[in-house]
């Protein structure tokens, strides 16, 4: 049994009424139906039902009583009922001709009736009250069709509008008379129809090839916006402006430029052409990789908050700036430097009154220039050291002028004030040459006197150090993302590069991708100046990380970024602008050079690879070697690096006739023994002046005789153990020739010199022995040096007298 769908232009044309009637009478009871071909619900009929039947109640029984005598109509289809099928038998408004679906007979229901012959259904009780209230009215006459006319004379059209109309549509489609020509049965109807969708296809590419060319000439007629960077191509113009290069080209030759496809032309030239083509000129803004990875917003004063000084500690060679740091520290940085000389950048967080302060030590010698500039450009104040019974040095004055170009107070400190020969007013005299006036003299600059020895005035400096910081107002904001400046980098055999970071503003975390230079990488270990670990760092802080894939060099800044891939395409941009930079160096002959060369060519060189512990030291040992060149001899650094010796140096040596010149390493077993083969001329320094001094004499020809270390054996440590009154016992392996009582011992760590001594006892077994030779195992103490691990190499030595 199906149940009927009964739609509401069905029970409109039922009832006679219009489907805008009916819709309206649903309305008022349930939801508005949306169009005349919805189906009602059993509710909505019989509420249009009850409605009806309420609003036409009839005046008399006589009206149902006449209504059964009329004779009864033949059932036809619902469509039959439409007003428009049956100009005969129109729909009353006052019938009821809808009755209710009939479920059983699984059919609309029949032509409109008297509803009070329709007979009772029991599954639509509603519809028979329907039925029995409705009254009969009398039939209307039919109504003729007639012909109107409509005067079109005074409409006024816009014709052109549909100029392109004919031009549209197929000439198929134009003179179609309609109607289906059957040709032959059924086969030749199939080939029709194929002939049909063939002609169908055919016409619509038409149609639309057509409508493409409208638009297109729509879209040449509006003028074309174009996007110009500063340089473009002549062929790119010509693509975005939708011209050929030849229209191009051609304009330009008009205008006296001559310029090919593949030539680039400025922002001017090419918006002039544009704006003659006709073309809408926008100037199109390039936004870097560098400026969409690296945060560079401007804090506001809201986001920051109070920060420590970063002090730098400068001054001459040997006035006391490490031991002056020694004394604020309590500790002994000075002892660990070879020849007490500070070689190396070292950053360290004080803590003064709950204040914590960040120091900067700074090499004193003529040759570490650039880390003394660096020191200062990246500091809050410095504090210039003078030696009361030295006076003014030339690396005191370079010092001043660095702190003058970075723009920060100066404080200066006269130490060895516990000396007899101490003058500090002569000290004064000399500063105020420099604008340096003292305030008890009328100027701003703060002098204290100190002595690092004896602990002398030390509280005055660190006060006058937090009272600078608070005048200078120094602040940053934490909640960002880590910037500052690489203070020093450096290679370890066994970390990879390792570099020192003074974060300057933001937070460096643990696991933040940074890029310092040209390096790139991620934070894998971040360790304070204390040595130990820590999650992160906020600005003011200096701490050392690694993760890095190169060594980045000193001064270069760093940005904590969040796109991995980027950084790594910024850094080969980095890399490439390095490379053309250097490349744009290189001089080329040419007629105004050519004579100098020549005349260049009787002048002898002398190549040097200079190999250091940290990259600031190769920079400064490489900038001083190249400075001590005379008229017979022009030395120049081929190479300059970080790390141990390896067999690449010994091969470049080798191949360019160079020296190398290490400073705090050694060759590994490779290139020690590669170097031998290769006669490739080695020589180790730990302390800068011996190496200036050297190769100058060398180049003077004053070489004097000399006593030159000789290798005797290397010893490797497999045990280490503690003696309370001896210290710390290595049990070795010589490894090869032979270990001698008397000699001197180098001990190594990753091929890095870490300690440089004289052997304090060796034993075999428990026996006292003055040498043990390749092969065996023995135990060792070195002087006054007891940080000794499990595979250190002990390198043996003896001086021997080389006479020129």
């Amino acid at each position: 049994m199906s149940i009927v769908k009964y739609r509401l232009k069905e029970v409109a044309a039922d009832f006679g009424m219009a489907p805008k009637d009916i819709a309206e009478v649903v309305a008022k009871f349930s939801e508005k139906p949306k169009s005349n071909s919805q189906v009602l619900t059993d509710v909505e009929l019989n509420a249009v039902f009850d409605y009806l039947t309420q609003k036409n109640q009839i005046s008399s029984l006589e009206q149902v009583f006449s209504a059964k005598s009329a004779p009864k109509a033949e059932p036809v289809p619902a469509k039959a009922a439409e007003p428009a099928k049956d100009p005969v038998k129109k729909p009353q408004p006052g019938k009821d001709n809808s009755s209710r679906p009939q479920p059983q007979q699984g059919k609309r229901n029949p032509a409109p009736a008297p509803a009070a012959q329709q007979p009772a259904q029991p599954a639509a009780p509603a519809s028979q009250s329907v039925q029995s209230a409705q009254p009969v009215q009398p039939k209307e006459p039919e109504r003729k069709r007639e012909r109107r006319v409509v005067d079109t004379s005074a409409v006024q059209v816009n014709a052109n509008r549909f100029a392109d109309v004919d031009n549209l549509v197929s000439e198929r489609v134009q003179n179609f008379q309609g109607g289906k020509q059957r040709i032959g049965g059924k086969k030749g109807q199939q080939q029709n129809k194929k002939d049909n969708k063939f002609r169908g296809n055919k016409s619509r590419n038409e149609e639309q090839e057509k409508l493409r060319r409208l638009q297109m000439e729509v879209a040449r007629k509006a003028p074309v916006t174009v996007k110009i960077p500063d340089e473009i191509t002549v062929g790119e113009l010509a693509s975005r402006m939708k011209k050929t290069a030849g229209e191009v080209i051609k304009l330009l030759m008009k205008n006296g430029v001559m310029a090919g496809i593949n030539q680039t032309i400025d922002f001017d030239t090419a918006e002039y052409v544009a704006t003659e083509m006709g073309c809408k000129v926008e100037r199109e803004v390039t936004v870097t990789i560098e400026e969409r990875i690296i945060d560079d917003h401007v804090d506001t004063a809201d986001e920051l908050q109070p920060r420590g000084p970063v002090v730098v500690v400068m001054g001459h060679v040997d006035h006391g700036k490490t031991s002056l740091l020694d004394a604020i520290r309590k500790t002994s940085v000075t002892a660990g430097e070879a020849g007490g000389i500070t070689q190396h950048i070292g950053a360290y967080t004080v803590d003064v009154n709950g204040n914590p302060v960040t120091f900067l030590d700074t090499p004193g010698h003529a040759a570490f220039t650039s880390m003394r500039a660096r020191g200062a450009m990246c500091t809050d104040i410095a504090v210039l050291v003078v030696a009361a019974d030295d006076g003014i040095m030339p690396q005191t004055i370079e010092s001043i002028n660095h702190a003058k170009a970075a723009n920060i107070p100066i404080i200066v400190a006269i130490n060895k004030m516990d000396k007899p020969t101490a003058n500090p007013d002569k000290i004064k005299e000399q500063l105020t040459k420099y604008d340096l006036i003292p305030e008890e003299w009328g100027g701003d600059t703060v002098i204290c006197p100190i002595s690092a020895k004896t602990g002398m005035g030390l509280e005055d400096l660190l006060e006058m150090i937090i009272v600078s910081s608070e005048v200078l107002e120094l602040k940053a904001n934490p909640n960002r993302r880590g910037k500052g400046t690489v203070i020093e980098a450096r290679l370890d055999k066994t970390k990879g590069p390792i570099a020192t970071l003074l974060v300057q503003n933001g937070t460096l975390k643990q696991g933040d991708i940074i890029i310092a230079g040209t390096a790139v990488g991620r934070v894998r270990v971040m360790t304070n100046d204390k040595g130990r670990t820590v999650k992160t760092a906020g600005p003011s802080q200096p701490v050392e990380i690694t993760g890095l894939a190169d060594v980045p060099a000193p001064g270069d800044e760093f940005n904590v970024v969040t796109d991995e891939r980027m950084a790594r395409e910024l850094v080969e941009q980095r890399r490439q602008a390095e490379k053309d930079a250097k490349a744009k160096l290189t001089q080329k002959v040419t007629l105004d050079n050519l004579f100098a060369r020549m005349q260049e060519g009787e002048m002898k060189e002398l190549p040097l690879i200079v190999k250091a512990d940290v990259q600031g030291s190769a920079e400064a040992v490489k900038a001083s070697l190249e400075k001590i060149s005379n008229e017979e001899v022009r030395v120049r650094v081929i190479h300059a690096g970080v790390g141990a010796i390896n067999e690449s140096d010994i091969l470049l040596a080798s191949t360019a006739g160079a020296i190398i010149v290490g400073f705090n390493v050694r060759p590994d077993a490779a290139a020690q023994a590669n170097g031998q083969r290769a006669n490739v001329d080695m020589r180790f320094y730990r302390v800068i002046y011996d190496a200036i001094d050297e190769i100058e004499a060398a180049m003077k020809g004053m070489l004097a005789p000399k006593f030159e270390e000789a290798v005797i054996g290397h010893a490797e440590v497999r045990m280490t153990y503690k003696v309370s009154a001896i210290g710390t016992i290595a049990g070795c392996m010589v490894k090869d020739g032979k270990v001698s009582r008397d000699a001197k011992v180098r001990v190594l760590r990753d091929n890095i010199v870490i300690h440089e001594g004289e052997v304090g006892s060796l034993q075999r077994f428990k026996d006292a022995v003055k040498e043990v030779t390749a092969g065996y195992e023995c135990g060792m103490s070195v002087v006054k040096f007891n940080d000794i691990k499990e595979g250190d190499i002990f390198e043996c030595f003896v001086m021997q007298e080389v006479k020129r």
